[in-house]
């Protein structure tokens, strides 16, 4: 299986601290939406997959562990690929949510999936020049530091951020359309 990105998220990505589980669980829970097309990219995804997630999340975690649960049955089910590809990636990002609705396991979720949703952009990207980051990458940033921009609004903020992260996922669909079709990807 392929590692899971062990290096610091850039400044701005991760929820500051204090953050409570809402938001550590929400910014999570937008890398891992926003990476689904990696598991299926011929289909639309299993989408639905996570929408008890967002539920419970909304619901301040009632519910999560079951709805963790249900989340991995449906992800496991999506088109398995190659044991080391970006899907394999993506559902480490699902196994490594913890099962409790606690401040510090759930930051450390939400850092492990920033790394892990920046690191699969950053191999979608087309070659360019070294060094910073590329167009795909650069809009991953920004919508990671849209959505905790947004989750600090509190729980009105959830439903826009939740928006943010379907729009990513809607601009990858796009990107691995496109490579499999033989034409380099733009930025999002």
């Amino acid at each position: 299986m392929t590692d899971i990105p062990t290096s610091p998220a850039p400044s701005g990505t991760t929820p500051p601290e204090g953050a409570d589980e809402r938001t550590l669980a929400a910014a999570a829970l937008g890398c891992l939406e926003r990476c689904l097309p990696l598991l299926e990219p011929e289909s639309e995804g299993p989408e639905d997959a996570l929408a008890p997630l967002w539920r419970s999340v909304g619901a301040a975690g009632a519910d999560w562990a079951a709805a963790l649960t249900g989340a991995g049955e449906a992800l496991g089910r999506a088109a398995a690929g190659d044991p080391a590809g970006p899907g394999a990636l993506v559902r480490s990002m699902l196994a490594a949510a913890p099962a409790g609705w606690a401040p510090g396991p759930l930051r450390e979720w939400a850092g492990l999936c920033s790394r892990t949703a920046l690191e699969l952009h950053r191999r979608l990207e087309p070659a360019g020049p070294a060094g910073g980051a590329g167009p795909l990458t650069g809009g991953e940033l920004r919508r990671q530091a849209r959505v905790r921009e947004l989750l600090a609004a509190g729980p009105a903020g959830l439903r826009p951020a939740r928006e943010v992260s379907a729009e990513g996922r809607r601009v990858l669909r796009a990107v691995v359309a496109r490579r499999e079709r033989g034409t380099a990807p733009e930025g999002g």
